[in-house]
């Protein structure tokens, strides 16, 4: 099978993985007050398993980042994959806190491997001016694994006990292993002009500091990260516990909204910013993704303090769903195009440090402190809008700036 043709096979798979990656990351948020129940813990430890596997994920993502500039790739992506397969189902054996903690830890071994790889793989099957759509096509799978996590979760958790609803999730993942085997590595920028041999660690992190598209870009996404991990592992929780829906329940409302507003988010923002780009506006990328986020913060206003039915609460978080996601397939395209392909993995690999050291690790475990020290679960939570406002006003003075300046990527979007 030709490069050409295996790429389509490449693209199958690889969002395949990043589907179950998503649902074996959002599950134990949707069955969290079932855990907590039987495990006996508060509310701050029911965020320290996401957080642990945070922290995991982003310490080991340079590594293997390393490890991919030079290996052969789809080796260690299917290694990552087994080992966060089996990670997530040993989360079943769980007896308390620390052997919880440590499954989920785990986990974020294997995803590291995955996620630090995947994008530049991609990279290198498709020329610049398709990868937008392409890998837009590859995040879809993000909140759709995120939807199917949280309603899985609260349908197997509900019916059948949390720790049936880990070994359902976590054990297909290892079939999806033996496939990635299957995947071919293509040479490294085939379709880059700029050619260029892996530059050390000091000399890659110079010029990721320096390069002021990948900062703006970097830094915008801390925010977001910060406020879809706060919402993503606290809201089912808000709305069995104040607004008196069913763990299943709470799980439905929270996955249909994620998988409607997650897929007509991300496609309705890549479709926008390339229409942006056909019209010659500068910065499309971070335009798109800086004014999306203004109707997502109204709407996650309404979701935590003003809608009370069933009906309310869906149509406000899924608008809100749909304009945070449309940042997916600009902001990756922008972190793939900012930088040459000796580059690529590692530029990834730090984006995942930063945006999980300073966002997602952070927010489940601040709101549960919060929630814990006031009793007020809708008062902590509120802390992700302001993680938004930081997002909007850090993506538009980059847009702006990035405007008036000579460009500095290797590709323009």
């Amino acid at each position: 099978m030709g490069f050409r043709s295996s790429a389509g096979f490449a693209v199958i798979v690889l969002t395949a993985m990043n589907l179950l990656n998503y649902i074996d990351r959002w599950v134990p948020s949707a069955v969290k007050p079932l855990f907590q129940k039987d495990l006996g813990l508060s509310d701050e430890q029911t965020s320290y398993p996401l957080t642990a596997f945070i922290l995991v994920y982003m310490c080991a993502s340079p590594i293997f980042g390393t490890l991919a500039e030079r290996g052969r790739r789809p080796v260690i992506i299917a290694a990552g994959v087994a080992i966060w397969s089996l990670a997530t189902a040993a989360g079943a054996m769980a007896t308390g806190f620390y052997t919880f903690l440590l499954a989920r830890a785990l986990v974020g071994v294997g995803e590291a491997a995955y996620a630090t790889i995947a994008p530049s793989l991609i990279a290198d099957h498709y020329e610049p001016r398709r990868r937008n759509k392409i890998l837009t096509l590859f995040y879809v799978a993000t909140p759709v694994g995120a939807a199917l996590g949280f309603v899985l979760g609260g349908y197997l958790g509900q019916h059948y006990g949390w720790r049936t609803a880990f070994l359902a999730v976590g054990l297909p993942g290892l079939l999806v292993a033996a496939v990635a085997l299957l995947l071919p590595d293509p040479p490294r920028g085939r379709f880059d002009e700029v050619k260029e041999e892996p530059p050390a660690w000091p000399a890659a992190l110079k010029a990721l500091r320096t390069n002021s598209r990948y900062l703006f870009t970097v830094a915008g996404y801390v925010g977001v990260s910060f406020a879809i991990g706060g919402i993503g592992d606290w809201f089912p929780t808000l709305l069995s516990r104040d607004r008196g829906f069913s763990v299943e329940d709470a799980g439905a409302i929270a996955g249909q909204a994620t998988v409607v507003g997650g897929l007509v988010g991300t496609i309705l923002g890549g479709v926008l910013a390339e229409a942006l780009v056909r019209r010659g506006v500068k910065e499309a990328y971070l335009w798109t993704s800086a004014l999306s986020l203004v109707p997502a913060l109204v709407f996650a206003v309404v979701a935590i303090y003003v809608a009370d039915t069933r009906l309310e609460v869906l149509a406000s978080i899924a608008l809100c769903q749909v304009f945070l996601w449309m940042y997916n397939g600009p902001v990756n395209a922008l972190l793939v195009n900012s930088v040459g392909p000796g580059m690529r993995a590692r530029a990834f690999a730090l984006s995942i440090f930063a945006i999980h050291a300073f966002g997602d690790a952070l927010s489940p475990p601040i709101i549960g402190k919060v929630s814990t020290v006031t009793g007020n679960l809708s008062l902590a939570i509120g802390l992700v809008l302001l993680a938004l406002v930081a997002a909007i006003v850090i993506w538009t003075v980059g847009a702006l700036r990035l405007g008036r300046e000579r460009s500095d990527v290797v590709v323009q979007p």
